[in-house]
Order: C-alpha cells, then sequence, then structure tokens
C-alpha cells in the first residue's frame, strides 16, 4: 500500500518534554528510593572515608643559570653547552617532580613502610609509631606485604599476614618472603590491652610513585618565577615533613650539581693548560730555531692564500665526486629489470626539486599499483595504464640522471684544472717557506686555545665561591586546617543529583529504545486522529468476554466504545463500521465479536462480515462453519444471500457472514460489482455491519473497503504496535481515504505504563463492588498505582 509520509512522521524521533515529566510525576516512588539510596551511599561514603589535608609551600627561583655559573653571563656557553646548561622556570617544575629526586626523600623518611592502628570501622594511619620497622636485608623484588602486629605478654608479638604468622620478638631479625630480613624496634612499651596494629612494606619504586602521583608542582604565574607545591595526605604534620625533606633535597641537589659541574670543569681546563702549553713550548722553541738556521723573518702573504685556496677546491672536489657516485648508484639501480618495481629512496638531493619530484611520483605510483594487485590482476587495463606511467617516469628520471652527471663532471673537470693550476704555483714557493708556514700555524693555533683556557679556568674559579641554591622557600609547608577530601556538600550534592537524574535516564533511554506504542501519550504525540476506544487486556484469553449483564472493566470500556460510535453514526443511513490495523495479531476479530455482541445487547440487528479474503479467523473464533460465504456470492450469479447469513449462538439479533473459500484474487473480488450489491442489501436487513477487514499496513484490500463503510476503526495495540506505523492512520486522514477514521486502543495492561488511572467515572479499577473483576492489591501496588 502507498502510504505517503508526512510532518508527523518525525514525531517519533523528537524528544517530549511533557511525555518525560509526566512519565516521571509518575514514576514518583522510583525517584525517593533513588534519592534514597544515594543519601545512604554518601553517608556511608563519608564515615568510611579517609580524609585528606593539601599541604601547600612557594618557592621563589632565580631564573639565570643552573650549573653554578649565575652572573658570570655566558661564561661557558661557548663551549657548546657541555659545561653549562640554561635554566628556566619550567625546567625547575620538572626537576621538583623527577623520580630521582622523589625516590630521595622515600629512602630519607622511609615512605616505604606504613603504620596504621586498627579500629572498628577503619584503620587509622600513624605518623609517629609505637614501632619501627627496618628492613635490614631487602629482596631482589619486593611485593607489597600486609602485615598485622598484635602484642602479646613478655614483650613477644605476634606477626600474621596472607600467608605468615609467627610470634617473635623486638629487634630480632624476621625473614618474609618477597620483603626480605626486617627488624621491630619498639619506640614504647606496647601493652596487651586488644589493640592491633597493622604496617605495609612496599618497593621504593611503588611508594615513589605514590607520593609523586600527590604531589603537585605548578608555576601559576607565568609573570613572576614562583613555584607552588601542593601535596596531598592524610595526616598533615607528616605531609609538611616531606615537603620539607622536598625542598632540602631540592636545594642541596641544586648546589651539588653547580659544585660538581665546576670542579668538573677546572679539572679539564688545568689538564688541557698543562698539555697545551708543553706544546706550545715546544712549538715555540721549534719556530725560534728555525728562523735562526734559516735566517727567515716571516712567510710572504702569497704563500699562506695559494694554501687556502687548495683546501678549499680539495672541499668542493670531494662534494662533487660524493653527488656523482651517487648518480651512477640510482642509474644502475633504475636499468636493473630486476628492480624496476621497488620504491626508490627520496629526497637524495635536497637541491633539486625536479628529481626529487619525479622519485615521489615514481614511487607513489609503485605503492598504488601493488595495492590493485591485491584484487587485479597483471592484465587488467588499469595495471598496465599504471606500468606504462612507471615506464615513462623511469625514462625521465634515467634522462635526468644523465643530465646531471654531465653537469657534474664538467664542474669537477674545471676544479681539477684549478687545482693543478694552485699547485704548480705552490711548487714555486720556496721550501723553507712552506715548512715555517706550518708550524706558524699550529703555533697560532695553540695560542688561541691556551689563552681562551686561562680565562675560563679564572671566571670558574671565582664563580665557584658564589655557589647558592637558585631557590628559596617563600612559603613554608602549611597543612589546611580542614581536609579537602571528602567534601560533604559536594558528596551529598552528587549522589542526590544521581538520584534524581538515573530515573530521568532511565526513563527517557526506555522511551527512545522502545519502538511499540506503550501509552496514550504515543499516540497522541505521534497522530492527530481521535481515540475513541480503550480495551484493557482481557486475562482470560476468551474471543467472547461480554456478558448480558456483566459489568466488568472490559464490558464498560465495550459500552463506552458503543457510546462513542453513536456521534459517528448519528444518522439512520450511518450503520457500517470497517475494522483494520497496521498488521495481524492486533485483534480486529477480537473486537469486533465483542462489538457486535454489545451492539445486539441494545435489540439491534448486528452483522458480523468476514471480509479478510486472504487470512479469515473471525468464523473459527466464533466456532461457525465458513463453507458457504462472501467469496461465493461473488463468483456464483445464483448464490442469494440468505445462504450466507448465519446465526451466532452469542445472541438472537448478532448474525455472520463468513468469507468463504481463499479465492485467488482477494483484491478483484472485493472490487466486484457484487460487493456494492450485496451490502447495499445487508444495510436493509441490518441495524449494523462490522466488517472485518484485513491490515491496511499489509494490503490495499481495507481501502477497497472502506468505501462501503460509514466510519472505520483502526486497532492499535499496546505494546505490539510499532510507532511509526501511526503514520499509516494518519496519512489516510489526511488523504482523505478513510471516512470518519477513529483509533480504538487494544489490550492495555495496566502495569506497562499506560495512564489508565482515571478509572471511568469513579468505578475505579474493577468497578467496585458492581465489578466481577474486583482486584485485591498489595500497599506497594497502590503507592506505585499499579
Amino acid at each position: 500500500m502507498d502510504i505517503q509520509p508526512n510532518s508527523i512522521q518525525d514525531r517519533s524521533q523528537k524528544f517530549d518534554f511533557k511525555l518525560i515529566i509526566g512519565r516521571m510525576l509518575s514514576a514518583w516512588p522510583w525517584f525517593l528510593l533513588s534519592i534514597g539510596l544515594g543519601l545512604f551511599i554518601s553517608f556511608s561514603y563519608l564515615r568510611y572515608s579517609t580524609p585528606k589535608y593539601l599541604i601547600t609551600a612557594r618557592l621563589l627561583v632565580n631564573d639565570d643559570k643552573k650549573g653554578g655559573l649565575v652572573g658570570q653571563g655566558d661564561v661557558l656557553a661557548d663551549m657548546g653547552g657541555l659545561l653549562g646548561v640554561k635554566s628556566s622556570i619550567d625546567n625547575e617544575v620538572e626537576i621538583l617532580k623527577t623520580r630521582d629526586l622523589i625516590e630521595k626523600v622515600v629512602r630519607d623518611m622511609k615512605l616505604n613502610i606504613k603504620y596504621y592502628k586498627k579500629g572498628s570501622i577503619k584503620s587509622i594511619e600513624l605518623y609517629k609509631s609505637p614501632f619501627e620497622v627496618t628492613i635490614l636485608k631487602q629482596a631482589d623484588t619486593i611485593k607489597t606485604g600486609d602485615f598485622i602486629l598484635k602484642p602479646l605478654k613478655n614483650g613477644k608479638i605476634l606477626l600474621t599476614a596472607e600467608d605468615t604468622k609467627l610470634t617473635t620478638e623486638y629487634d630480632k631479625p624476621i625473614t618474609l618472603d618477597h620483603i626480605g630480613v626486617i627488624q621491630i624496634h619498639n619506640n614504647e612499651p606496647l601493652k596487651e590491652d586488644g589493640t592491633d596494629y597493622e604496617f605495609v612494606i612496599k618497593s621504593i619504586d611503588a611508594a615513589s610513585a605514590e607520593l609523586l602521583s600527590s604531589l603537585t608542582v605548578l608555576a601559576t604565574n607565568t609573570k613572576v618565577t614562583i613555584i607552588d607545591l601542593t601535596l596531598s595526605h592524610v595526616i598533615p604534620k607528616k605531609g609538611e615533613d616531606i615537603l620539607n625533606k622536598l625542598i632540602e633535597k631540592y636545594v642541596q641537589s641544586n648546589i651539588d650539581d653547580k659544585n660538581m659541574i665546576a670542579d668538573s670543569t677546572i679539572k679539564f681546563i688545568h689538564n688541557r693548560l698543562s698539555i697545551i702549553s708543553n706544546e706550545l713550548g715546544d712549538l715555540e722553541g721549534n719556530i725560534q730555531g728555525f728562523k735562526e738556521k734559516n735566517n727567515l723573518a716571516d712567510m710572504s702573504e702569497q704563500s699562506k692564500t695559494l694554501i687556502q685556496n687548495t683546501t678549499q677546491y680539495v672541499n668542493d672536489l670531494s662534494k662533487i665526486e660524493t653527488q656523482l657516485s651517487i648518480l651512477s648508484s640510482l642509474q644502475e639501480y633504475l636499468k636493473d629489470d630486476s628492480r624496476n618495481k621497488r620504491v626508490l629512496p627520496s629526497a637524495v638531493f635536497a637541491s633539486d626539486a625536479v628529481f626529487n619530484g619525479l622519485i615521489e611520483r615514481y614511487n607513489s605510483l609503485l605503492i598504488e599499483r601493488d595495492k590493485r594487485l591485491l584484487g587485479e590482476t597483471v592484465t587488467n587495463p588499469k595495471i598496465v595504464n599504471l606500468d606504462n606511467q612507471i615506464a615513462n617516469l623511469r625514462a625521465d628520471m634515467l634522462s635526468n640522471i644523465e643530465n646531471t652527471q654531465r653537469t657534474f663532471r664538467i664542474s669537477r673537470d674545471g676544479i681539477r684544472r684549478q687545482i693543478s693550476s694552485v699547485e704548480n704555483n705552490l711548487q714555486q714557493v720556496p721550501k723553507i717557506e712552506r715548512n715555517y708556514l706550518n708550524l706558524a700555524r699550529q703555533q697560532q693555533i695553540k695560542q688561541e686555545l691556551y689563552l681562551f683556557l686561562m680565562k675560563k679556568s679564572e671566571e670558574t674559579s671565582v664563580s665557584k665561591t658564589a655557589n647558592l641554591s637558585n631557590s628559596k622557600t617563600i612559603d613554608s609547608p602549611k597543612s589546611a586546617l580542614k581536609p579537602f577530601s571528602p567534601q560533604r556538600a559536594y558528596v551529598m550534592l552528587v549522589f542526590v543529583a544521581l538520584g534524581l537524574i538515573l530515573p530521568v535516564a532511565v526513563i527517557y533511554l526506555k522511551d527512545l529504545l522502545n519502538t511499540r506504542i506503550e501509552s496514550k501519550d504515543d499516540i497522541t504525540r505521534l497522530t492527530d486522529v481521535p481515540i475513541v476506544g480503550e480495551i484493557s487486556h482481557n486475562e482470560g484469553g476468551e474471543n467472547l468476554i461480554i456478558a448480558a449483564n456483566s459489568r466488568s472493566a472490559i464490558s464498560e470500556q465495550f459500552r463506552a466504545l458503543r457510546t462513542n460510535l453513536s456521534f459517528y453514526l448519528n444518522e439512520k443511513d450511518k450503520k457500517t463500521i470497517l475494522l483494520t490495523s497496521s498488521m495481524s495479531g492486533e485483534g480486529k476479530s477480537f473486537v469486533a465479536i465483542n462489538l457486535g455482541n454489545i451492539l445486539a445487547l441494545t435489540g439491534k440487528k448486528v452483522l458480523l462480515m468476514e471480509l479478510d479474503l486472504r487470512k479469515p479467523g473471525l468464523t473459527a473464533k466464533i466456532g461457525a462453519s465458513s463453507s458457504v460465504g462472501f467469496t461465493n456470492f461473488i463468483i456464483n450469479q445464483e448464490t442469494v444471500i440468505d445462504d450466507l447469513i448465519k446465526p451466532v449462538d452469542i445472541h438472537p439479533s448478532l448474525f455472520l457472514l463468513s468469507s468463504g473459500p481463499i479465492p485467488p484474487n482477494p483484491a478483484e473480488s472485493i472490487m466486484s460489482e457484487r460487493t456494492k450489491l450485496l451490502l447495499d442489501e445487508l444495510k436493509k436487513r441490518f441495524d449494523y455491519i462490522i466488517i472485518d477487514a484485513p491490515p491496511v499496513g499489509i494490503i490495499a484490500d481495507a481501502q477497497l473497503l472502506a468505501p462501503f463503510a460509514d466510519t472505520c476503526l483502526y486497532l492499535v495495540r499496546q505494546n505490539y504496535t510499532h510507532k511509526d506505523q501511526l503514520n499509516i492512520v494518519q496519512s489516510l486522514k489526511d488523504s482523505g481515504k478513510m471516512d470518519k477514521l477513529a483509533i480504538v486502543v487494544n489490550d492495555i495492561q495496566l502495569s506497562k505504563g499506560y495512564g489508565y488511572g482515571y478509572g471511568y467515572g469513579g468505578y475505579g479499577y474493577g468497578y467496585g463492588e458492581y465489578g466481577s473483576e474486583n482486584v485485591q492489591r498489595t500497599l506497594w501496588q497502590r503507592i506505585t498505582r499499579r
């Protein structure tokens, strides 16, 4: 069936605030329960959690030079940064968080061992413990161990753990698995008063990681060189001492680094000065002797220039020879057929952008070819095209290499001629001057290095005497008066908020994930077709549930439906009711039988027409025979109407016209001219005609029968009909394909959230003393309105 979408079709995808609010109000007991549970959890958490305090301190850092050279400018920076390292506030922040520095604090304060006093609810950590544990010899790998110490008589103690239980004495070596050898010393006498103590031994690495995770080091203001240190700890005094120890180790480490660098620098300079002094003395003696022997005053400038030019030419020639060697290797690589499908090294010539571009294009084509070969053969036209492009690029690169080689060879030959010319000129310089030039050059280098080292030696010696730490404490470590964790108001607010949010989220997600009709609001939100009847769930399962004197809830609902239909069938000739739905199983036959019976109880003559020619079921539910019916009348011209109509045992005024044999062409049978002839005659004989039609959401038969009906009832079943199927009924109304269209909601279960709490005019659920189905509900059901 062709049902056109409309603007209401997207309503099911939108958030309906009113619907969620309504369901929240109906589920208020769950909100109270959730909030109460949240408060209980928050109080339990606050009671059993251990409060933590924040300990803060502040350091002022000189942002100059780290390494003992403050105020000396770039003293050792000229030596390549090996003897002086530039420092900044960010560097100092990172240094304060280094594992080595943290580990020194852990070792000095023995933070890898914690002491507790056992309590009835929780254990309390101790800072000044009445006993002290010392690790005499630790195991290669320490595993965290939790031990309980119980004082005994005569100065003995009972030590228990997961796999250990022994009685020992103070100051006696104790061997523990995965820990090593420990010794317990009592700082004060422990009495056997039922108080148990606990100590936990961790590895240095584990304790360092724990301390580091609780430490925060930040330079909060970029305009000043101040570092803020924050430590969270359960014992305020212990936290203050830890921060003090950390600052102490940091300051000492800073001074040690400066002294170590200064001492190392001075030692290095003195060793080099001693060696260079001897070498320089020997050179000066050799020069003096050389001059006296050869009566040489100075060397000519011409000789110096010739030697410098020769050095430059040799360097240039070496570079060109290297490039030519790379080009030859690439040329052989490209000419080798066994390698012509392998990628080339890229960017071998940083100055040749054209050749590098060719290599990148060549490699991209090869990669693309390999990817395509995973699903194609080499004979594929795409692969053949890629092979042609690769071959062309390879030829272009070989041509480019030959041109580049030609250019390099020309440059190489020119440099060789220049070197040869310089060497010829150099031969004209006297041998004495050449020898003197070598000696003079060595003397100049040694003199410059000697003077440089003498200057650095004096600067380093002066700076060492002024070595101070590059930081000082401006705010000593101090603990806050109140714990920062847990925050009582915040914890309670969070759990109360969760108590409110979780039910809302559950309700919303349930509504979002539920694709079936669940409440009346679902229907009114998705379509504006009116609801004329609401039928409760049939607990018994019988098809006929209405008796003459029945006062059950479903009986009254069918009476209400009968009353509402009187407004649709308010004219004398309006008597035909068509029942359809979106799909099978929504209760058309059930509603048809009981609606027919409730109409017959008023003394009206009612006919049930089974016109679901494809899957008839009405006749079987009534218990009648369907040997002759509508199909016989359409096919056989001689069939008379009296042969089709059969009385129903349910009520004397209720009759049935079955579908008859299933035809091969149901739609064409309904479109027959005899259909109108039949219905016109039936309208003369009966006060009401109820047509049980096929689902309109699956086939078009119901639309073909719609012109014969005075009103159309569209069945919707709770938790069965899909929400998006209501687009069908809305489209039928908008298009005018069904006249006086209305909805009947079937199989309503009060426990499924339909909102059926108004109870129909004061009778209440079960209709009080008049109801034959009065239900006794529990207190919880009455509270939750279920």
